[in-house]
């Protein structure tokens, strides 16, 4: 069972604090989509009818009973299932037809959004159709956009693992997905020609991420068989494509005990054995903790597997997980550097089996491995998973302080959060049974509690981290272990929090302090004794609303808000028990804070056993005393803020000013509404006075919006006051202050209306959400709506409409009326102290709803009439002959009107969008009973509403929903108000039209009226049945997951406040009504209003032609079949733009038609697309910038354009049967069948015909023109039956050498796709399902079984060059594993004779094209200079042109013969003195080769003969700087991956290259050693010519050219490197040897005899020169150029995969010769690079034990070396291997390691001290505590005793001789000094300072502060350092000194420093 991996991995991007601007919100990102909203619960009966019925659908009930808690009837299950079988149905008959876009898909979606209405099928069927749809996803043939969308299907049914169980309801098979990967990422193992159809490798990984869990684990074997022989580091990027592959496909899920090999005790040493062959690289580490971590998390409930106290693993595995957790954390050791090499570039096509690091984060797999790894069996064990946990968080817990971040701080923040959120998630479904794991397995107290502490001390510190993103993980953490350990967490959080609330640091510790509360407030209400904190804390947090720190004022506001959720504000004192005031609780509270800062960092409180229940019931009766006085004062800081805002029109939104206007009705709502009634009223007469008397202009909405959170809370009492009392003051703003009495124009609200503004701003939201209650004062509210259209002008007109708006809404929708925090029974029996943090579960929840009433709907039906009538008047007026306000006029006063009766009517319209009916709305009129649509037609006949074959249905969106659900629609249409307000709909809308044609005609440059307008068109057609323009559903989505953030736990079912659970309910009743009016027919009056908008589109100006778009392209996803409409309107204005060159109309065009969703349907509607591409491609000749940008730009959407249709797709019909419907459907599938068919044929001959159009437009036009026309001729042109036709070939290969160099680029590769046509058509036998079938003609290729002569004799055939033996091309064969058979290459190929006539036709014409000027053009062109730099390199596009050209002219008579070429390629190259001449002739040499190379052995020997010899000659002689890389990619072109005997001319030619010491051409030389490394690395380990080659080098180590040296020592390095293989027998073997041997498998790379024999000889001569040398000598000589040869060589080799090859020998001779070159200081470069390699020692991971004698030879060094620098080098290693083997090193070691720092701490040399203090600080500081605490004791009793056992000399007697032993007294001083030093500096944060410590600071300022000379210096810097780090914390730190100590200290820095 995966916990929360769709959801967690989601964590890290999710960051962006949501709608609220909650810091906790970003825990909405955990939740995927809306679907994850409903979990299911914690088993309990659910509450269906038919429990069974349920069982059988889903393995958990629904926690939320979504039906039961609407407010109108729901369907029956029978509906539900009869609409399922209709989508099913329907789904089979398009899969049968073929009809996969749109049928097919359009199903789909229609099957999606059934699933979202939160519906369910029985798991079989769900089995059943994530198998189909799995199987189309992968179907040959498909197009890759539909089986994007049916993978994505497969994500959607399976994203739950509680509906399908892997292997008992559903098995996949691997091998359809791993057959696609195969032939993405081994393209040499697919058939040839297949990538142009292959998937992207996106949506492959996304699919195999969710299908891998149901593979069945029975077939882990065979997966293991499948893929391991594919493994080699010989070809680097086969081992991480092995690895990934096994990431991706292997299923880690138990397997039967009788399967042979598929326990993890077999296969996991095989595992950790291929770990270890790639050390050095980070991806193999993600890979297998990935593996492992999922193998962990399946294996937890397995019986049949032993269990220990490393979870399923052995101990040795677990310490080599943990090692590499540590490497991955990357946290930095003294000088070392990264553990990792570059290894990972290597990777090659292993990148698309990559997880996406974000979704998946590296830290989530460790944590998943550790946390189900962990049970009751680690607690009694020394070694265990637990104690490794423990001991890696006290290793790095310095890391997690926040003065201490790096590159490591997040991944260790995200490391804490993951580890407790899957903690808790498996502690919470162990305890409600859903996870069933054996009970000796389950987390039990004690296990919980340890770890609670293991990660307890380091989240503390991380609270504080500066970086927001990474604090978030923190706030989650606390929050998680609060939940597991209250007891244990929460007295350290309010030890922590109290002084940051009282502002006794800085600031950003106040905030962290308030987001840590607000994690834990409603954890905190449940617990006895912390509770009593909460009113406490919320005094403390009130001064943190403040104008000037808006942040803070955030985060207060959300704590609030918290624990408004969690406690009723509501004081709890009464007489009978004698509590009156909140003096009992101030007294208990402050004690407690004193407790605390007494008991320090670690307070233990324990209130379970420390109060009795009356005592803490009386201290919490007593704290609400107070919260009367607390709400007053929130609201006197709230009033100030709002007073204090800036001003609201220069706010952005986003900015802190709008996130806290947003936060303040969110955290007052629940606030309110969990106020005593006394309460209440106190704080409703505290507004109204505010509101009466202020006007704060700026906080108008904040204000607005605060009123109506009280108004939802009691409509009856608050409108009571509100209303009255607002119209009042509106009248008198009218009346008497002259408030909207003339037209204003502009958009700021003048100071004399903002009176008037502000009331009735607060009275539109008064009367939103607030019910029925408005009907007691419909007169009132009816009579001000009409007194202020009467009598207002100017701008607040458009609040007036926002008031009629606001009150439509508020009688016309559905929505509940309840915010209270508990069910209305509880209430009503009177809240108590029980009830503080008690939650409602979704069981006993109950809703009050809003369903509008008749009367409501009376009046505002009324309401709606008279408003648009005087809108409509005004409008009329406004455009008659004689409007009121001159259009004249030059404030634009008419415009304005204009705009404002627009916004009028928008506003009402949206109000009342509820009662329309989109049935009616579409010009249906005949609708039956409860709105439910009697369809006409027969719902087959749906799909076939276009008759027209060519238009295609662009979208699947476009076709009709066919069933709906009842969502609570309330009108009748037999009711008289049903056919009045859509009569006065279609009034508004046909006015709307006119005035569109009025603004055209008489004032087309005014955009405010358009502007207005189409808001007004958008709003008219889209609101209809819901308010869609204000996205209700996803607002109220948005704000859902920030709130219930806080209450998220992992584990627990919506354990929410009843508020949210509410707004949960909500959010599910908009979703119906969503559902229900997405899509709808469009009416005439619509289809009108569309032709305007299409008119527009393309305005002169640009702003208006923005707004139109903008309008018709929201309108087209509402209507169906709009887009056909106004796609020939657009397409008429563009031509006749591009006519008359009007380029503001060719640019409305433009954007219209490929920059909206149109673009979509214009390429798939054949009866546009065709006129579309013409006028596109006219505009390339348009002369403006502009205008070429947006064209090419719009290239890329519409590159695919012209394509062949699919044409046959092979789908296994077993998986669609299934499906088969009871009914006969076949002459439906047939009569589809057949219109597909035609549809095909028709488009197609479309395309054809528009391709030779284009072709001919191509050979006339000017080259802008003729680029595009080249580029879609192309994908027109192009089919796999015919190839292309002869206008088209003559066309491009014509073009190919075209004068204009951007043209010959897009001809000629064309040219290259022509040829890969005719080889495609050829190799698969002319047949498209051969092609898609994959079955390609195999004439030169072969397969051979292994057998043990091959094996035997198989290196051998490499080794004597025998050409006559067939060829073996592949790397991997039996490089780790053999497998069961080889691909051999015949050595005497046939020629491929297999083309028909249509190929031979196509290569007949191409061939008479290609004559020999054609080439004498061509080859001219290659070389010309190119035109920007990046370009000047070997270009693969000519190469493969040129191949396909020889490949062709091998085989049909040739225009130009070879001979003729041959000469031509001689005069390109001239006298090579030219760069651009190499470039050319490598491109023409190397096509040469390669074409020829699988030719008959005469063609090809001809052909060799000419360009190996001509290219060796060059080589040989030609080579400068400028021109190697050429000849270097031609090289590996012929070479690459190929047997070395192909190519024997050049493996031969350059291994017979030997060295010249005498020759001065270090480049000629340098470059042929680099030309021989690149023929080894590409044979590999088949290279079998190396021995002579070595030896000539390792004579002549001592070059004395620098990059010659360089060259030879990478050699050196490649040669051993591909030395190495494995070769097992088979798959079987390989999985034994490795168990037989260990559980970590086999250590790989040892090395062998002769190879040890060379490094000793090697560095025996180097110590041989080293004491020949001169000391002191400048100049290079034997030993400083070989030393430079062997550094490169061991560099190379230690930053790869082999380098464990080298480990026998870093004690000896290693260490000791590095030392030794490092010493030669005459020689810079030489001590730089051996210190390079030297620090490279201790990051190799050592086999456990094999770091003895390396640690002991760094010992032996740093005590015993002569020169001092050697010492302190050894010191340098000694720390880094001590913390990267932190989990491996054997305890003696460590003894010696900490030994020998400390007894180097009294070197005789200063520098050696200090680096060993520093040493020894960093070595104690990472040590977990057990080991740390003993060394730290027995260290300080040493120093100690040292430092009294060696006085300071006293000062001698001038003239008299210093005494020896006073020097080495001094330095033994110094040592204890400096020893005692390095305990405190190795706790640099730890606050309070460890118990020893004091003592010891004590002691060192007493006993050697006052010390002359280095002594009593380094004392003095010692103290210092130690006050510099705790200045933030000292008033803490102080209080653990005694005041002696303190004296102390004072007494050797001045007074003020430590006052």
């Amino acid at each position: 069972m995966e916990e929360s991996i769709d959801a967690a991995p989601g964590a890290a991007e999710a960051f962006a604090t949501s709608g609220t601007g909650a810091p906790a919100a970003f825990l909405s990102g955990l939740l995927s989509g809306i679907d994850t909203i409903s979990r299911a619960t914690s088993p309990g009966l659910p509450d269906s009818e038919d429990y069974h019925e349920d069982d059988k659908k889903r393995y958990r009930p629904r926690t939320f009973s979504y039906f039961r808690l609407l407010p109108f009837q729901v369907e029956d299950n029978a509906h539900r299932e009869a609409a399922l079988a209709g989508i099913l149905k329907n789904l089979y008959i398009a899969i049968k037809a073929e009809d996969f876009s749109p049928g097919a898909l359009h199903w789909t979606r229609e099957l999606q959004g059934w699933l979202n209405l939160k519906f369910e099928m029985t798991r079989e069927l769900r089995a059943r159709i994530t198998e189909l749809y799995y199987h189309l996803a992968l179907a040959p043939g498909l197009d890759p956009v539909a089986a994007d969308r049916f993978s994505k299907m497969v994500v959607t049914l399976t994203r739950k693992k509680h509906y399908l169980k892997p292997g008992e309801d559903l098995t996949l098979d691997w091998r359809p997905l791993y057959h696609e990967f195969k032939t993405l990422v081994f393209p040499t193992e697919s058939p040839s020609h297949q990538s142009s159809r292959r998937r992207s490798q996106k949506h492959l990984l996304k699919l195999a991420m969710h299908a891998n869990i149901y593979f069945d684990p029975r077939e882990r074997r065979a997966i293991l068989e499948e893929l391991l022989p594919y493994f080699t580091t010989s070809a680097m990027s086969h081992a991480f494509i092995v690895a990934g592959a096994l990431n991706i496909l292997l299923p880690t899920a138990p397997c039967p005990p009788t399967e042979p090999q598929s326990q993890p005790a077999d296969f996991l040493p095989t595992f950790f054995h291929l770990w270890s062959l790639m050390t050095r690289s980070k991806t193999f580490d993600v890979v297998f903790i990935d593996i492992f971590s999922r193998l962990a998390r399946d294996y937890i409930n397995c019986t049949h597997v032993p269990f220990t106290a490393h979870g399923v693993f052995t101990r040795e595995q677990s310490d080599l997980i943990f090692t590499a957790i540590l490497r991955l954390t990357e946290i930095p050791v003294g000088q070392a550097n990264s553990p990792y090499a570059s290894l990972d570039y290597a990777a090659g096509m292993a990148v698309y089996l990559e997880k996406d690091k974000k979704k998946y984060p590296v830290p989530y797999m460790v944590a998943r491995w550790i946390a189900h790894s962990l049970s009751p069996l680690c607690l009694d064990q020394e070694s265990s998973v637990l104690s490794s946990l423990e001991g890696l968080m006290e290793s790095i817990d310095t890391f997690f302080h926040p003065s201490n971040q790096g590159a490591w701080t997040a991944f260790l923040a995200q490391l804490t959060f993951f580890l407790t959120d899957i903690f808790v998630s498996r502690w919470n479904r162990e305890q409600s049974g859903e996870l069933d794991i054996p009970p000796e397995r389950r987390i039990n107290g004690e296990l919980k509690r340890r770890f609670v502490l293991a990660l307890k001390e380091v989240t503390f510190m991380g609270l504080f981290a500066k970086s927001s993103k990474v604090v978030n993980y923190y706030y989650s953490t606390l929050q998680g272990l609060a939940y597991l350990e209250p007891d244990l967490i929460l007295p350290g959080a309010l030890q922590r929090f109290y002084p940051s609330l009282q502002g006794l640091v800085e600031v950003h510790r106040t905030t962290s302090s308030l987001c840590g509360l607000q994690m834990i407030a409603n954890i905190m209400s449940k617990q006895k004794g912390f509770r009593c904190h909460l009113t406490a804390l919320l005094a403390l947090a009130l001064p943190g609303i403040d104008a000037n720190d808006l942040g803070k004022t955030l985060y207060t506001l959300n704590f609030i808000q918290s624990v408004a959720y969690s406690i009723p504000f509501r004081p709890l004192v009464n007489d009978a028990n004698g509590i009156h005031d909140t003096s009992l609780a101030m007294n208990w509270v402050q004690a407690e804070m004193e407790r605390m800062e007494h008991e320090g960092q670690d307070p233990k409180i324990s209130y379970k056993d420390e109060l009795t229940d009356e005592q803490e019931a009386s201290i919490l009766r007593s704290s609400t005393a107070g919260l009367g006085e607390f709400v007053l004062a929130l609201l006197g800081k709230v009033f100030s803020l709002l007073e204090n805002l800036p001003d609201a029109s220069h706010l952005r939104t986003g900015s802190p000013e709008d996130n806290v206007i947003n936060t303040l009705p969110a955290a007052l709502t629940p606030l309110f509404a969990s106020l005593s009634p006394e309460l209440f009223d106190m704080a409703l007469e505290k507004f109204a006075a505010f509101v009466s008397t202020h006007v704060v202009h700026q906080a108008r909405d904040a204000m607005a919006w605060i009123c109506n959170a009280l108004c939802k809370v009691s409509p009856e009492k608050t409108l009571k006051v509100f209303i009255p009392m607002l119209i009042v003051n509106i009248r008198n703003e009218i009346d008497y202050n002259g408030a909207a009495s003339d037209r204003s124009s502009g958009t700021e609200v003048l100071p004399r209306d903002r009176a008037l503004v502000w009331h009735v701003s607060m009275l539109s939201m008064c009367v939103v959400h607030v019910g029925g209650e408005v009907l007691k004062y419909k007169t009132e509210l009816f009579g001000i709506a009409k007194y202020m259209q009467e009598n207002c002008k100017g701008l607040p007109t458009i609040h007036i409409s926002n008031y009629i708006h606001h009150l439509l809404l508020n009688l016309t929708h559905t929505y509940p009326l309840d915010n209270a925090l508990y069910e209305p029974e509880l209430i009503e029996r009177g809240l108590d102290i029980d009830d503080w943090g008690r939650s409602t579960t979704p069981a006993e929840l109950t809703i009050k709803w809003h369903r509008p009433s008749p009367a409501e709907i009376i009046f505002a039906v009324e309401l709606f009439e008279s408003q648009a009538q005087s809108a409509t008047q005004k409008l009329q007026q406004l455009m008659s002959d004689d409007p009121p306000v001159s259009r004249k006029g030059k404030n634009k006063e008419w415009s304005d009107e204009v705009s404002r009766s627009l916004t009028a009517l928008r506003l009402i319209i949206s109000g009342v969008s509820a009662l329309f009916d989109p049935g009616r709305a579409s010009g249906e009129v005949h609708v039956g009973a409860d709105g439910e649509e009697q369809s006409s037609g027969d719902p087959d006949t749906m799909m076939e509403e276009d008759d027209d074959p060519l238009a295609e249905l662009a979208d699947d969106d476009e076709v009709k929903r066919q069933f709906h659900y009842p969502a609570g629609y309330l009108l009748q249409p037999t009711d008289p108000i049903y056919p009045r307000i859509h009569g006065l709909r279609e009034d508004i809308g046909r006015l709307l039209s006119q005035t569109h044609s009025f603004l055209h005609a008489n004032q087309e440059d005014d955009v405010a009226c358009f502007t207005a307008l189409y808001a007004t068109y958008r709003t008219w057609i889209t609101d209809v049945g819901i308010e869609r323009s204000a996205h209700p559903l996803e607002r109220l989505l948005r704000l859902y997951k920030a709130d219930i953030s806080p209450f998220k736990i992992s584990g627990l079912r919506k354990m929410y406040p009843r508020p949210l659970l509410i707004k949960r309910a909500d959010a599910y009743q908009l979703q119906r009504v969503k559902y229900n009016s997405t899509y709808r027919k469009k009416s005439e009056l619509d289809k009108r209003l569309l032709l305007d908008l299409a008119e527009s589109c393309t305005s002169s100006y640009a702003d208006v032609r923005r707004i139109a778009q903008g309008a018709q392209d929201s309108s087209l996803k509402v209507l169906i079949g709009g887009r056909p409409l106004v796609i020939p309107v657009v397409m008429e204005a563009f031509r006749k733009a591009l006519d008359t060159g009007d380029h503001d109309r060719v640019k409305g065009a433009m954007y219209t038609l490929l920059f909206t969703t149109l673009i979509r349907s214009v390429m798939k509607d054949w009866r546009f697309a065709p006129e579309l591409m013409r006028l596109y491609i006219a505009t390339a000749g348009v002369d403006k910038a502009s205008i070429q940008s947006l064209g090419s730009t719009a290239l890329y959407p519409l590159i695919e354009f012209g394509k062949p249709f699919e044409s046959m797709i092979i789908l296994d019909q077993r998986y669609v049967d299934v499906l088969e419907p009871a009914e006969d459907c076949s002459a439906v599938i047939k009569r589809r069948h057949d219109f597909i068919r035609e549809r095909r044929l028709k488009v197609e001959a479309k395309k054809a015909a528009l391709g030779v159009e284009l072709t001919e437009k191509a050979k006339v036009s000017h080259w802008k023109v003729a680029n595009r026309c080249a580029i879609f001729a192309l994908n027109l042109s192009l089919r796999f039956d015919s190839i292309a036709s002869p206008e088209f070939i003559d066309l491009v290969s014509k073009g190919t050498i075209d004068p204009h160099p951007g043209l010959r680029a897009t001809f000629a590769s064309a040219f290259n796709h022509l040829f890969t046509a005719i080889d495609m058509r050829a190799v698969y036998e002319h047949s498209y399902e051969n092609y898609l079938r994959e079955k390609e003609v195999q004439h030169n290729r072969y397969d051979v079984p292994v057998d043990e002569e091959l094996t035997k004799t198989f290196l051998d055939q490499f080794a004597d060059g025998d050409t006559t033996k067939d060829f073996v091309d592949d790397d991997y064969p039996g490089w780790l594993v053999w497998p069961k058979k080889i691909t051999m290459v015949k050595s005497r190929p046939v020629m491929f004779r297999g083309f028909d006539k249509v190929e031979t036709a196509v290569r007949e014409q191409i061939a008479g094209v290609l004559t020999k000027d054609w080439f004498k053009q061509c080859f001219d062109y290659m070389k010309q200079e190119p035109r920007d730099a990046s370009t000047d390199r070997f270009r693969m596009q000519n190469f493969s042109l040129l191949v396909n050209i020889f490949d062709l002219l091998y085989g049909v008579e040739p225009a130009a013969s070879i001979d003729e070429i041959i000469e031509m390629v001689k005069e390109v190259y001239g006298d090579g003195s030219d760069k651009h001449q190499h470039r050319a002739t490598a491109e023409i040499l190397c096509s040469m080769l390669c074409s020829s190379i699988d030719q008959e052995i005469e063609l090809r020997n001809t052909v060799w003969s000419f360009a190996a010899t001509m290219m060796l000659k060059i080589i040989a002689a030609d080579l400068t700087p400028d021109n190697l890389t050429y000849w270097m990619t031609a090289l590996h072109l012929v070479g690459g991956g190929k047997d070395p005997r192909r190519s024997r001319e050049f493996v031969e030619a350059l291994s017979e290259f030997r060295l010249d010491v005498n020759s001065n051409a270090a480049f000629k030389d340098s470059s042929k050693v680099q030309l021989v490394e690149f023929i080894i690395n590409d044979a590999g380990w088949h290279f079998r010519r190396e021995q002579p080659i070595l030896d000539d080098i390792l004579k002549h180590i001592d070059h004395p050219y620098k990059t010659v040296r360089e060259a030879m020592g990478r050699v050196l390095a490649t040669v051993y490197r591909t030395r190495y293989h494995e070769s097992f027998r088979d798959v079987t073997s390989l999985l034994e040897l490795n168990k037989a041997e260990s559980s970590i498998g086999i250590r790989p790379y040892q090395p062998a005899e002769d190879f040890a024999a060379t490094i000793h000889e090697v560095f025996g001569r180097l110590e041989k020169w080293r004491h020949e040398r001169a000391p002191g000598l400048q100049t290079p000589c034997s030993y400083t150029s070989g030393s430079k040869t062997v550094l490169i060589w061991l560099d190379s080799t230690l930053s790869s995969q082999e380098c464990i090859q080298l480990v026998p020998f870093f004690p000896d001779p290693i260490i000791d010769q590095l030392l030794h070159m490092m010493d030669v200081k005459e020689d810079p470069e030489l001590m730089k690079l051996a210190y390079h390699v030297y620090r490279h020692l201790p990051n190799i991971p050592f086999r456990s034990g094999e770091d003895d004698a390396f640690i002991a030879a760094l010992i032996r060094i740093g005590k015993t070396a002569t020169s001092w620098h050697q010492r302190l080098r050894a010191l340098v290693n000694m720390q880094v291997v001590y913390f990267r083997r932190l989990f491996l090193t054997l305890p003696a070691q460590r003894q010696m390691l900490f030994d020998a720092v400390g007894d180097m701490l009294s070197d005789p040399q200063l520098e050696v001290r200090d680096c060993a203090s520093a040493t020894l600080a960093g070595m104690i500081r990472c040590s977990p505590v057990k080991i740390r605490e003993p060394i730290i004791h027995q260290l300080k009793a040493r120093f100690q005793a040292e430092l009294a056992r060696n006085p300071m000399p006293k000062r001698k007697v001038p003239g008299t001789e210093t005494p020896v032993d006073q020097s080495r007294q001094i330095v033994r001083r110094h040592a204890a000094v400096l020893g005692l030093g390095a305990l405190i500096e190795a706790f640099p944060y730890a606050t309070p300072p460890p118990s020893w410590m004091p003592e010891v600071l004590a002691y060192l300022a007493s006993k050697a502060a006052g010390d002359p000379g280095v002594v009593g210096k380094a004392t003095k810097a010692i103290l210092a350092e130690f006050k510099k780090t705790r200045q933030d914390s000292w008033n803490v730190d102080q209080k653990y000194f005694t005041s002696d100590q303190l004296e102390d200290l004072e007494g050797v820095l001045w007074k003020s420093y430590f006052a």
